[in-house]
C-alpha cells in the first residue's frame, strides 16, 4: 500500500474514531452547555492516555481535584486515545482545558481556538525532550542498517499527529536522507509509543519511533519491558508539552485557571511539597508561562514536512507557500533572544 494511501486511511479511521467519541462527549454535556452568568458551572479537562483512564487517571486526578478547589468550580477529566480525538473534542467545545504535546498543540490553536498558558518542564529541569528510534537489545540493528532500507524490517511509526513519534523522526531522521519509510522498510504499522514499545520488546517489529519521556515512564512502569530495548537514534530537542484553554473560556476563569498552574507546587511548606510530588508523578517539576511562540520550532518542522511532501508531488504553488512559511518562521527565530 502507498504511502499516501496509508495516510488517507489513517485520516479516516481518526475521523471515524473521533466522531464516535465526540458523539459520546456529547451525550455526556459539555461545560459550556451549563452556564450560570456565562461562567461553566463544569470544566473538562482532556489528557492523551495510550492506556486509557486505569493507568493515567490516578497520576492526574490529585491535580484536577487541586485545580477545582483552586477555580471552584469542578473539573473532570477526559481521557482521549488519540491526538485527532483530543482536538476535536476541543473545537467541539467539550473540553475547555487540555495536556497536549506540541504538535497537537499548534493544531488546537489552529483548529480548536486553543490558548497557550503555560508549558511544562521536567524532573530534571528541561522543558524540552527527544524523539527517539529503539531496537530490541541485543538485536545487532544498527542505525546504519536502519537507514540503508531494503525492506527488510518491520516498522512501528506514531500517531501521524505526534510530534516525536512522527513528526520529529521524520524532520531530522528520514527527510535529510531522502528516506520514505514507506519504500524503506518491509512494513509499516501506526500506533502509540507504548505499543510500538512493546512490539520492539516482543520482537513483533523490528524498529519503532518512541521518546525520552516513554522511555522514563517505562523504566519506572515497566523495567522489566524497558530492559528488552535499547535507543540507537535521538532527535535534537523538541518543546515539551502544554497547558491549552479555549481562548473563548470567561475571562476571570482563565486567569484562575493560568495563576493555578504557574503556581502549582511554588513556595514552600507543607501543601507545596505535597503538590510536588503531585508533579513528580507526573515527571513534572512545575509549569512555567508562555505563549504560542514557544511552539515556532514545531510550526517550522510541519513547514519543512510540506515542503517535502510538495516537492515530492511536483506542486510548485505548494512549495512556494511552504518555502515562504519556512523563511518566515527562520526569520522570527533569527530576531528572538
Amino acid at each position: 500500500m502507498s504511502l499516501s494511501r496509508i495516510s488517507s486511511t489513517r485520516r479516516l479511521l481518526a475521523a471515524a474514531g473521533a466522531a464516535v467519541m465526540i458523539l459520546g462527549l456529547a451525550a455526556c454535556g459539555g461545560g459550556e452547555d451549563q452556564k450560570a452568568g456565562g461562567v461553566p458551572t463544569e470544566i473538562t479537562f482532556s489528557i492523551l492516555s495510550a492506556e486509557g483512564q486505569a493507568s493515567a487517571g490516578p497520576l492526574w486526578q490529585p491535580l484536577l481535584d487541586d485545580m477545582s478547589k483552586a477555580i471552584g468550580v469542578p473539573v473532570k477529566p477526559y481521557f482521549g486515545s488519540n491526538y485527532t480525538v483530543l482536538v476535536e473534542a476541543m473545537r467541539g467545545n467539550h473540553t475547555q482545558v487540555g495536556w497536549f504535546s506540541a504538535k497537537p498543540e499548534v493544531e488546537a490553536i489552529d483548529r480548536a481556538k486553543a490558548e497557550v498558558i503555560a508549558r511544562t518542564v521536567n524532573r530534571e529541569g528541561l522543558d524540552s525532550y527527544q524523539s527517539t528510534l529503539i531496537v530490541k537489545k541485543g538485536s545487532g540493528i544498527t542505525l546504519d542498517k536502519v537507514m540503508a532500507c531494503g525492506k527488510q524490517y518491520n516498522f512501528g511509526i506514531g500517531d501521524a499527529q505526534s510530534t516525536s513519534g512522527t513528526l520529529a523522526p521524520l524532520t531530522f531522521l528520514f527527510n535529510p536522507r531522502g528516506v520514505v519509510p514507506s519504500q524503506c522498510f518491509k512494513t509499516v504499522r501506526s500506533a502509540n509509543h507504548q505499543a510500538n514499545a512493546f512490539g520492539v520488546a516482543t520482537g513483533v517489529i523490528d524498529v519503532a519511533t518512541s521518546n525520552s519521556v516513554n522511555t522514563i515512564f517505562m523504566r519506572k512502569e515497566n523495567p522489566q519491558l524497558a530492559g528488552q530495548i535499547e535507543e540507537i537514534w535521538t532527535s535534537p530537542p523538541i518543546p515539551e508539552s502544554g497547558i491549552v484553554v479555549r481562548e473563548d473560556l470567561d475571562p476571570a476563569l482563565k486567569e484562575k485557571i493560568r495563576s493555578f498552574f504557574l503556581t502549582y507546587g511554588q513556595g514552600e511548606g507543607a501543601e507545596a511539597e505535597r503538590q510536588r510530588a503531585v508533579l513528580a508523578d507526573l515527571e513534572y517539576s512545575r509549569f512555567t508561562a508562555a505563549d504560542d511562540t514557544y511552539l515556532d520550532p514545531i510550526r517550522e518542522m510541519i513547514a519543512d514536512q510540506k515542503l517535502g511532501d510538495a516537492r515530492a508531488k511536483g506542486d510548485t504553488a505548494a512549495v512556494a507557500a511552504a518555502e515562504r512559511e519556512l523563511q518566515r518562521l527562520r526569520s522570527l527565530r533569527e530576531v528572538r533572544p
